[in-house]
């Protein structure tokens, strides 16, 4: 069998996600023994898009035997995802849903499939964290990713269907970087509202967004400054050397552990190419909070038992 060549699509090459998602790629492409390329989208679904394509269109010595992507735009390419089935070539989204698997499963022989976190459960459980924070409610600056990003979209609604009605939000858009967020809670907190704002916690829909609002509200010269930091601040993604670090270190209350999924889908793909089968449409990767619920609501009765005194 001739060495396989993969390519893996990230969207951008600066969040700490998107970092690891290289990073297992690398460790799983060496062990199965094959060449993987890494391309940046750039956060632009039309570079994305144009870069792949390149791929699927070269010339047959040169293209990759199955794509890997994790779509950076509003759409997970379906017209590049037939060009390159029809090519010969595998398929696998990773990090969210695409409506088209099904369909090209049955009309193409390649491997198809997506490998994702349940993002609504995502937001579920940081639903919960800020009810075992927040038990008496409160405003909570809630920072989301972009708002065609479908992860976005179905983490916020997970959010909305276990926060207590007391929890009040204020959503700021970023852009899955700690940069994206440091430059849109700046611009925040230089609104005179902003100052008188009760803040009770701030709630970030990945990890590098709540660092950058952690640095924003550092870098703030006004009187309310010492206060804001004093909020939990809570995050996503709960990787061992930024999100889980960040917690020990006590700059995050919390985060929600997501599994890369680039590592897993080489992985699966190898496994489908070597026996000839389709593999499971779905293969949803674990997700849990940091610390346990239990463990959150247990430090909130003791920082309340702290303040009291």
């Amino acid at each position: 069998m001739k060495k396989l060549r993969f390519l893996l699509s990230v969207t951008n090459d600066d969040n700490d996600y998107q970092i690891e998602q290289a990073a297992v790629a690398r460790a799983a492409a060496k062990k199965a023994g094959i060449d993987l390329d890494i391309a940046s989208a750039e956060d632009n679904g039309v570079v994305q898009s144009q870069q792949i394509l390149a791929r699927v269109q070269s010339p047959s010595g040169s293209r990759p035997d199955a794509i890997l992507f994790e779509p950076a735009g509003s759409t997970a390419l379906p017209q590049v995802a037939r060009a390159a089935a029809t090519a010969g070539i595998g398929w696998a989204v990773l990090s969210r849903e695409a409506d088209y698997i099904v369909e090209m499963r049955a009309a193409y022989r390649v491997p198809v499939f997506t490998v994702t976190p349940n993002h609504k459960e995502i937001g579920r459980i940081q639903g919960q964290q800020l009810a075992a924070l927040l038990p008496e409610g409160g405003l909570v600056l809630n920072i989301q990713g972009p708002s065609q990003s479908m992860a976005a979209q179905q983490r916020h609604m997970g959010l909305l269907e276990t926060k207590p009605e007391s929890v009040e939000l204020r959503v700021i858009k970023g852009h899955w970087s700690e940069s994206s967020a440091h430059k849109a809670v700046s611009s925040w907190l230089r609104l005179s509202t902003s100052r008188d704002m009760q803040i009770a916690a701030v709630c970030a829909q990945d990890d590098s967004m709540a660092m950058g609002a952690r640095k924003a509200f550092e870098e703030c010269a006004h009187e309310g400054r010492e206060r804001w930091l004093k909020v939990p601040f809570l995050g996503c993604d709960g990787l061992s050397k930024t999100g889980q670090e960040w917690v020990r270190r006590n700059l995050l209350a919390a985060t929600v552990f997501s599994a890369p999924t680039a590592g897993l889908a080489i992985e699966i793909m190898m496994q489908s190419i070597k026996s000839g089968t389709q593999p499971t449409l779905r293969t949803f990767v674990a997700t849990k909070s940091i610390p346990a619920i239990e463990e959150l609501a247990s430090q909130a009765v003791r920082a309340r038992a702290t303040s009291s005194r």
